[in-house]
């Protein structure tokens, strides 16, 4: 991975700093993005320390604030010449029915318009540096969520582990519409499922002994990032470095259009 910029986002903690921990390891260039300033230095003063690269940056980022996401994007592209990997990580799981800065669903914004005003802006970068890889980091979850079109910011009814499903439901369908869209450009896209993970993410504390450790929830994302052997594979959904099946819904071509269109539309309504 010598001579490899990769951007992981919510870096600082669980999958995101084993992954970036991962990369480093491995010699790349990695910039962490994080929202807490201190807790950001701190991880990456962990990771240069453990792994001994320094190249390790830390770029400061709200992903619920599309603001923030498109300040992001001028960071990365004035400071950054090159990018091959883009891993999609930061995750949340709310208990109550939370709005972002912009007025979305928070699960929403942070899992799905993040990862796609990003995604979509940063494209033309990867592009340049192809051979590139982006990486959605999903979750099995996505099985309990479907698109509700008419209430897709949970405003009329909202559930925790529906919009927490959905907002992962909108990535496979971005995830999949994508890679049709990039076919032949050098760049990939692929989404995970990372396992049941000991995070900060949420999850009810009795459920700690049932979880699995945060490097071992890296495992897959830094499979596609790195492994030779996903190389020219796209629009895959792989569970324990493994193609997998995703739910039939998020197979469903014509609502993931129809989705498309819809984030296109919210992300340009905060642009």
């Amino acid at each position: 991975m010598k001579n490899k910029t990769c951007l992981v986002t919510g870096a600082n903690s669980g999958i995101g700093l084993e992954t970036a921990r991962g990369l480093a390891a491995k010699g790349a260039q990695v910039i962490m993005v994080c929202r807490d300033q201190h807790k950001g230095e701190a991880a990456r003063q962990d990771i240069i320390a453990t792994t001994g690269n320094d190249k390790v940056d830390l770029l400061i980022a709200d992903l619920a604030s599309l603001s923030s996401v498109h300040q992001l994007i001028a960071t990365v592209k004035s400071n950054y010449d090159c990018l091959h990997v883009l891993i999609n990580n930061a995750g949340l799981m709310t208990k109550q029915r939370e709005v972002s800065d912009d007025g979305f669903e928070l699960q929403f914004a942070v899992h799905h318009l993040a990862t796609f005003v990003l995604t979509q802006a940063s494209l033309g970068r990867l592009r340049s540096s192809a051979p590139a890889r982006i990486i959605n980091v999903t979750s099995m979850l996505h099985k309990c969520g479907r698109l509700n079109f008419d209430d897709l910011q949970g405003e009329k009814k909202f559930s925790s582990l529906g919009a927490y499903g959905q907002s992962k439901l909108a990535m496979l369908h971005y995830t999949y519409n994508l890679a049709e869209k990039i076919q032949g450009s050098g760049v990939t896209v692929n989404a995970l499922h990372p396992g049941a993970v000991a995070t900060n993410i949420g999850f009810p504390s009795w459920m700690g002994i049932f979880l699995a450790s945060p490097e071992k929830g890296a495992r897959t994302s830094l499979y596609l990032a790195m492994s030779p052997e996903v190389e020219g594979t796209s629009g895959k959904y792989l569970v324990n470095c493994k193609p997998a099946k995703s739910s039939k819904a998020s197979y469903h071509r014509e609502e993931g259009r129809r989705l498309w269109e819809i984030t296109e539309k919210l992300a340009a309504q905060s642009a």
